[in-house]
């Protein structure tokens, strides 16, 4: 008995493992054609979402995951590949959050902070996906983040209508210990997607990007604007 349950138990891992590798690949496979890793051949969008993480290690080293976003952000900005960048993160804490972070550094690498807009709202991968299009009010946009998390970022907004494309930016060596992280990450988003149905943790009222400015009846548009009416806006 206990040599039928040891194998049996070896032979249950195996099919576990192996489902867990297929679906990973699953997912690489079914995302290639939206993902590009040359800022050149990236077809041009309005919005650059960029997926946040946390500026340092624990440790207070720098980590090369985010400072490898911003470049690839700046990049597709400054090359014309998109108009402007929604920065989406977490903010759980006071001294953490993560789009302040990113939008500084952005704006040092020369992004006008008019051109920069800000989702704090972004715990998981799902809810800033999904916040781009039903609260930002944008249904055709750039991720940015590294390859594997553009993976899972773009099989999620497919499934949920989306129409998503990814750059993707360098990823720091010695990832081994992420990628593990991301393969049952990756488990994760099937649960949710398919099995526990779930949406953004928060959502509001509709932001269009860029947000339309509304003018006040009988105020006339520029250049026709007097002191009076500028008051009258503020």
């Amino acid at each position: 008995m206990r040599k039928r349950l040891f194998f049996g138990l070896i032979i249950f891992a195996g099919i576990a493992f192996m489902t867990i590798i297929l679906l990973d690949r699953w997912i690489s496979w079914d995302t290639a054609p939206y993902i590009y890793e040359d800022v050149e051949n990236l077809p041009a969008r309005d919005v650059g979402m960029v997926l946040g993480t946390s500026k340092y290690y624990a440790s207070g080293a720098n980590n090369l995951y985010y400072s490898y976003r911003i470049k690839g952000a700046a990049e597709a900005y400054h090359s014309g590949k998109v108009k402007y960048l929604l920065l989406s993160g977490d903010n759980g804490a006071h001294n953490y959050n993560e789009p302040i972070n990113m939008r500084k550094d952005l704006i040092k690498a020369g992004v006008p902070a008019s051109k920069i807009v800000l989702d704090f709202a972004g715990f998981r991968t799902l809810d800033s996906v999904v916040r781009t299009k039903k609260v930002f009010d944008t249904d055709n946009f750039t991720i940015i983040t590294q390859r594997f998390h553009c993976e899972r970022a773009v099989f999620i907004a497919k499934h949920k209508g989306i129409d998503a494309q990814c750059l993707a930016v360098p990823t720091p060596s010695r990832m081994f210990r992420v990628r593990i992280r991301e393969a049952f990450a990756r488990l994760g988003a099937l649960a949710d997607l398919y099995i526990l149905k779930r949406e953004p943790k928060f959502l509001g009222e509709q932001e269009s990007i860029p947000a339309p400015i509304k003018m006040p009846e009988g105020i006339k548009g520029y250049p026709a604007v007097s002191p009076d009416e500028v008051n009258k806006l503020n």
